[in-house]
């Protein structure tokens, strides 16, 4: 299996082996562990997401150890991320009851805005997200913390019926739609969240890779008419680079305002 751990890399091998999926897979950081089934426990990629869980324990712990009236910078900053998941998504989606659901919003944003960013800082150059597992543990638990609220709310048979009956249609027409709200709202949800955020991280990763390793392969190609043509190759690498950073912020954002608003469809009295 052939190794490209970052598209940066100016690797003579790009231009024989072009990216693919397997330039998503990186070995064990941990002698001993290759050819293992425990090989993936530690890779560079759960080494940025602890790092991630690390950075942003430290940063909220430091910003609010000696709180002030008037905010230092990282208090400021750290009031303010919190501070547009409690009023810009808990309370303008879910009302007064979602000011209780801001600390698991805010954490769900600022860690995937976190290792999202991953995908384009120097020598770390790939987003965990890039990789299914972390999107789907990351729906499940919105998943779960929605259909728990709603069970808690409604009572489990109360809640698959909220749900899933369609209030205001016709009888005739419930048996065709009781189906479709079923799967729509309880099985496709925590699906479309996970894909959707590693279909953006994984693109974007391939996008940087693509135009990255192509500079190198046209800059060692045996035409001379070729060479040139890397410096446009790496300067799409550089352009693509900063619409990536747009994307990666829009992702974490859209990944909070909609289980924001599965948390709403839960406490809401009827659907």
């Amino acid at each position: 299996m052939i190794e490209l751990p970052t598209y940066a890399a100016a690797d003579i091998r790009a231009a024989e082996f072009p990216p693919g999926v397997d330039s998503f897979n990186y070995r064990s950081l941990i002698p001993g562990l290759e050819g293992t089934a425990w090989e993936p426990a530690f890779t560079k990629i759960a080494l940025l997401a602890w790092v991630a869980v690390a950075v942003i324990i430290l940063f909220f712990l430091v910003s609010y150890r000696n709180p002030q009236l008037v905010p230092t910078k990282r208090q400021w900053l750290a009031e303010s991320v919190y501070g547009l998941a409690r009023d810009n998504v808990a309370r303008d989606i879910i009302g007064h009851k979602g000011v209780r659901f801001a600390p698991y919003l805010a954490t769900l944003f600022v860690f995937i805005l976190l290792t999202n960013l991953w995908g384009i800082v120097p020598f770390a150059q790939i987003s965990p997200n890039s990789h299914i597992a972390f999107p789907i543990v990351l729906a499940l638990s919105s998943w779960l913390l929605y259909v728990g609220v709603g069970i808690r709310k409604h009572g489990f048979l109360g809640y698959i019926k909220a749900s899933c009956w369609v209030s205001g249609a016709p009888l005739w027409v419930q048996p065709i739609l009781v189906p479709i709200e079923f799967v729509s709202n309880l099985l496709l949800r925590p699906v479309t969240l996970a894909v959707r955020l590693f279909a953006n991280m994984f693109a974007g990763h391939m996008i940087l890779l693509v135009f990255t390793l192509g500079g190198v392969a046209l800059l060692n190609a045996e035409s001379v008419f070729l060479k040139p043509v890397a410096l446009l190759s790496w300067a799409m690498a550089i352009l693509m680079t900063f619409f990536e950073l747009g994307i990666l912020i829009l992702q974490a954002y859209v990944f909070t305002l909609l289980t924001a608003t599965y948390l709403q469809s839960s406490l809401a009295d009827e659907h």
